[in-house]
């Protein structure tokens, strides 16, 4: 546990829940006794036996290895590939069957031969008289055949060759051969060296002869089983010892020597015997231990065995019990993989691990099964604190037939890690010898489980497996298979390659709920490789968490400036608060829409469609809802209107807050924190986001109707965006008249009532008209989706595609609506056919001023482009203001600073601009006062206290030249009205004066709105009523 601190931090830093205090591994003493309990339980089911599997082996580990562990490291290598002749015992041409091989050292413990029963094999005669037997199909792999063209005829042969007999390949079975190598012939020469038949030979490769070592093939083993050449139990020849070296009864010169260096010595064997017909290399791909990095051997080793395929019909029945994500890896992938399920090797030759507990005689005839600690202890008569090896493996248990007899020994070998991963269910709760009640009750089977797509034939099968032999059910309700996180180039992650980013850098420069979102909106969560690029955690960062941030931002900066002016606290649950205004009721619609399609994907483990809901949501909420309704926050219709924005933002952040805290916890946490100081009693009850409930759905605020209206108001607002683009006519630039076409009546009646004032503001349109008739202002028609209907209608294709572009347009309208109809016979829908409008103008009308366009959900926007001088004014108006604007931000105002605006032409600006300027300034006095809230002066009437923030200069579209000038507010006194007031002393209205210009305006502001206008001012025990706009205005 050498790293486990370190494992612990990361774990933490990536918000994950784990339970460190009170986790489990496998290397607990409880643990590994329900493992024991496990494989007794199968035992007394008859679902175990003893027997040989073949395996991949590494030689120097001395050990098997898993298929999966075998697929860690393949590597291309150059083998021998050699052609050795088997002579057919009493074959009247004196054939000789041919088979190839790369892996020559596999030959002395060969027992047959297979070939495919379906194949044609012939006896091919070669100029050297000759006679060999293998498939026609692979007649090119012999020397002297290789020269002729590749795809000539098999009949074309070379000069000298003949072929003297063609035969299926299971006439072939059951002859006998002679052996290359006698070293097993005196004890399997009654079963072996014969031809056997299997659909598993192939003619892409080799000679389609096979050579059959059973010892060292899964499939020779299993062919060598079925033909009776060897019997489970019996004899199986293999000289091979754990180092991967021959032993007896291989003599020298092969005796001692690794496998692979004898393929050397064993060739020029077959060569001097005359039986070596071709002997070439072959480059191909092989597996290597991870561990050691040297060639894997595959080898028969004795193991115990779980009898799959006596269960796989309920392991069939079991898995359409479970629920996958995705479920293609369910229904094919695994489904494929149980079908071909054979019996479970479980057993391995290691030193650690849970060790088996089966006790043997020496002659093998007594065994028992220990399935807990007690009962060995009560067979031993020790007391057992470990079950590791060290521990057990020198107890001895008395033999039943009586003290003459050896006692009983434990098998050496330890069970395999998977069967181990496989019980874990159990183990992890010592069951059954602790928790069985709360086990079978409470948590059995698990609600889900998590791993990658590997696992498909680890994990995922070892607990299907156990489950179902122990208790008839699946270890587990759902499962979400993930797929690979790769290296930005597709290969695999590697420490020595160094190919892909430091986690800890990327956790520590973009936070973890970035990575986190990052991974969840990836093809991973879908059982698909990602290919890692940090841009995409980079790109979560800027399109999810700083759009919602600044959603967050702008709330607290209104919600404190609401609260400075009206020296009110804000209070979001205030019962006169609830939404009036439809954007209010919209956001509070769209955050229960998303509540509940959240809580159903999640319901249903579908993460990786919660991320992109999410961003649009976001967009919603920032490019909507906050940008929409950005006046209104800042107080356009009053101080309870506003409060009534600002409470429906807070409850939109609060909702998505809760609603996000198990896919963002640290950020929804931080968040949560501060919007928590509005709740009742500032949240004491639920002090973490992660101790609150999910979000739930109300649908008392649920309201299709505005969600869809504001969705198409969207569409509206995107088309008519791209028909100004497309023209050339910027936003600042207003525009007379926009018509909006669609058949929803109800949609058209929000859009010229509640939503009007939205569309013309982001549009700059004077004048919104709509209307449900598309054929005032186009003609449909409809075109034919020839990629979709080709493959169905074949032939009858052209005349559907003319019957379609001739359909009449009350059919074409028939067809919008319903999305369906019938064409000479044929159903179509609207994957079938695309509708397209063709736009025409009302006579008199010039067609430059005027364009069109079909947005979304069958929107369409027609807008007049003509322009004139009083649209010109609105557009310079429009420029000014943002100039206004960014002056403010390059001054580092805030949105709650007040200032003052004046504007200065420039010295050389020709009259015509001067007063072009003055009539703008007049004719939009109403639009500037409402956006600057407040009238831009000539520099002229700036008082010569006022204290300058910035100025600068800018051209405007109408190429006046001026330079803007923000001042903090101040006051102008009227001197002549002042000394007036104060009964005509110069000595007091200075003095006054000098009182007044020495306070902060905001408090002679906030007096005057309290006074009704008076200020009452005191100097030296004289008091002196003025009034705003006489004796001083407030500029």
């Amino acid at each position: 546990m050498r790293y486990s601190k370190e494992w612990e931090q990361t774990v933490l830093r990536t918000g994950r829940w784990i339970d460190f205090e009170n986790d489990y591994k496998t290397l607990d003493r409880n643990f590994m006794e329900s493992v024991w309990w496990v494989f007794k339980t199968l035992w007394e089911k008859n679902l175990v036996y003893k027997g040989f599997k073949v395996m991949p082996y590494s030689t120097a580990c001395n050990t098997p290895l898993s298929n999966f562990e075998a697929g860690l490291d393949y590597r291309d290598v150059s083998d021998p590939a050699v052609i050795v002749s088997f002579p057919i015992v009493g074959c009247d041409l004196r054939a000789s069957l041919v088979a190839w091989t790369t892996t020559p050292w596999t030959l002395p413990s060969n027992l047959a031969l297979c070939v495919n029963p379906t194949f044609t094999y012939v006896y091919a005669r070669e100029p050297g008289g000759n006679v060999f037997v293998l498939a026609e199909a692979r007649l090119s792999t012999l020397p002297g055949m290789r020269k002729r063209d590749k795809g000539s005829n098999p009949e074309n042969l070379p000069e000298g060759w003949e072929i003297l007999r063609k035969v299926l390949g299971s006439q072939l079975k059951d002859l006998r051969y002679e052996p290359i190598f006698p070293f097993f012939e005196a004890d399997m020469k009654v079963t072996a060296y014969k031809v056997c038949c299997d659909g598993y030979v192939t003619d892409d490769s080799g000679t389609g002869v096979v050579h059959q070592a059973p010892a060292y093939g899964e499939d020779d083993f299993r062919v060598c089983l079925a033909n009776g050449v060897v019997v489970k139990g019996g004899i199986l020849p293999d000289p091979v010892d754990a180092n991967g070296c021959f032993c007896h009864p291989v003599p020298d010169p092969y005796l001692g020597k690794h496998v692979k260096e004898a393929d050397k010595d064993l060739i020029a064997a077959i060569k001097n015997m005359g039986r070596l017909v071709d002997n070439s290399r072959i480059v191909h791909s092989y597996p290597y231990c991870w561990r050691s990095h040297t060639p894997l051997i595959y080898k028969a080793v004795a193991s115990y065995f779980v009898k799959v395929e006596d269960i796989k019909t309920r392991l069939l029945e079991n898995n359409k019990k479970t629920r996958w994500v995705p479920p293609h890896v369910q229904e094919k992938r695994f489904h494929n993989w149980l079908e071909n399920a054979h019996d479970w090797a479980i057993s391995r030759n290691r030193y650690w691990g849970t060790p088996i507990p089966v006790w043997c005689s020496e002659d093998g005839e007594e065994i028992r099964v220990f399935g807990s600690i007690a009962e060995l202890e009560s067979a031993t008569g020790e007391v057992i604190d470990d079950i590791h090896r060290h521990f057990i493996d020198h107890l001895e248990v008395p033999s039943s037939r009586g003290p003459n007899v050896p006692p009983l020994k434990r098998v050496e070998d330890v069970f395999d890690c998977w069967f181990e991963s496989g019980a874990m269910p159990y183990a992890q709760q010592h069951y059954p010898f602790e928790n069985k009640d709360y086990f079978e009750r409470k948590i059995f089977p698990a609600n889900f489980v998590a791993e990658g797509l590997d696992q498909t034939r680890g994990w995922f099968y070892t607990l299907m497996v156990l489950s179902t032999a122990l208790f008839d059910r699946p270890a587990f309700q759902n499962l979400v298979c993930n797929g690979l996180v790769l290296a930005s180039d597709g290969k695999k992650m590697s420490k020595s390659l160094k190919n892909y980013p430091d986690p800890n850098e990327i956790l520590n420069k973009y936070g973890a709920d970035a990575l986190r979102l990052y991974l969840i909106n990836s093809p991973v969560v879908r059982a698909e490789p990602l290919r890692f690029k940090e841009e995409g955690v980079f790109a979560v960062l800027k399109d999810v968490f700083l759009p919602w941030y600044n959603a967050y931002r702008f709330l607290v900066q209104n919600v404190r400036r609401i609260e400075s002016e009206t020296h009110m606290p804000f209070n979001p649950f205030a019962s006169d608060q609830n939404g009036i205004n439809v954007l209010d009721r919209w956001i509070a619609s769209a955050t229960t829409s998303l509540v509940t399609f959240v809580k159903n994907e999640m319901d249903n483990y579908r993460l990786y469609t919660v991320v992109p809901h999410l961003v649009t949501f976001i967009g919603q909420l920032t490019n909507i809802f906050v940008r929409y309704n950005r006046s209104r926050i800042k107080g356009k219709n009053g101080v309870d209107d506003t409060r009534r924005a600002l409470t429906a933002l807070y409850n939109v952040l609060l909702t998505l807050c809760k609603m996000m805290a198990p896919f963002t916890p640290f950020f929804a946490e931080k968040m949560y924190q501060n919007l928590r100081r509005c709740l009742p009693e500032e949240g004491k009850s639920e002090p973490s986001v992660h101790f609150c409930s999910f979000p739930e759905a109300s649908a008392a605020v649920l309201d299709h109707r505005v969600e869809k209206s504001v969705a198409r108001m969207q569409a509206v607002i995107e088309t008519g965006r791209q028909i100004r683009e497309r023209n050339n006519k910027p936003l600042k630039t207003p525009l007379k008249r926009m018509t909006v076409v669609h058949a929803d009546e109800h949609f058209l009646a929000d859009l010229q009532g509640e939503l009007r004032d939205f569309v013309i503001e982001e549009l700059n349109i004077q004048q919104l008209d709509v209307s449900q008739d598309p054929m005032k202002f186009a003609t449909i028609k409809a075109e034919p989706n020839f990629s979709v209907l080709g493959k169905r209608l074949g032939k009858a294709m052209g005349k559907i595609a003319k019957a379609v572009k001739q359909m009449p347009q009350d059919d074409l309208r028939s067809f919008q609506k319903t999305g369906a109809c019938v064409i000479d016979g044929y159903p179509l829908s609207r994957d079938d056919i695309t509708i397209k409008f063709e736009f025409f103008t009302s006579v008199g009308v010039d067609n430059k001023n005027i364009d069109a366009a079909l947005g979304e959900d069958d929107v369409m926007v027609i807008i007049d482009l003509a322009t004139d001088q009083q649209l010109l004014d609105c557009g310079a108006a429009r420029e000014l203001v943002n100039r206004i604007q960014k002056l403010r931000k390059a001054g580092g105002l805030q949105a709650s600073d007040e200032v003052r605006v004046f504007f200065e032409p420039k010295m050389l600006t020709d009259r015509k601009s001067i007063d072009a300027l003055h009539r703008l300034i007049k004719a939009e006095e109403e639009y500037l006062k409402s956006m600057l809230g407040q009238e831009p002066r000539h520099i002229s009437s700036k008082p010569s206290h006022a204290v300058t923030i910035v100025s600068d200069s800018c051209t405007l579209s109408t190429g006046t030249e001026i330079t803007l000038t923000l001042t903090r507010p101040c006051i102008s006194i009227n001197k002549d009205a002042l000394q007036s007031s104060c009964d005509d002393s110069e000595e007091l209205a200075a003095a006054v004066s000098a009182v007044m210009l020495s306070r902060e305006y905001i408090s002679i502001a906030c007096e005057c709105h309290e006074g009704d206008g008076i200020l009452r001012i005191s100097v030296d025990d004289r008091e002196v009523n003025l009034k705003a706009g006489k004796e001083f205005i407030l500029a």
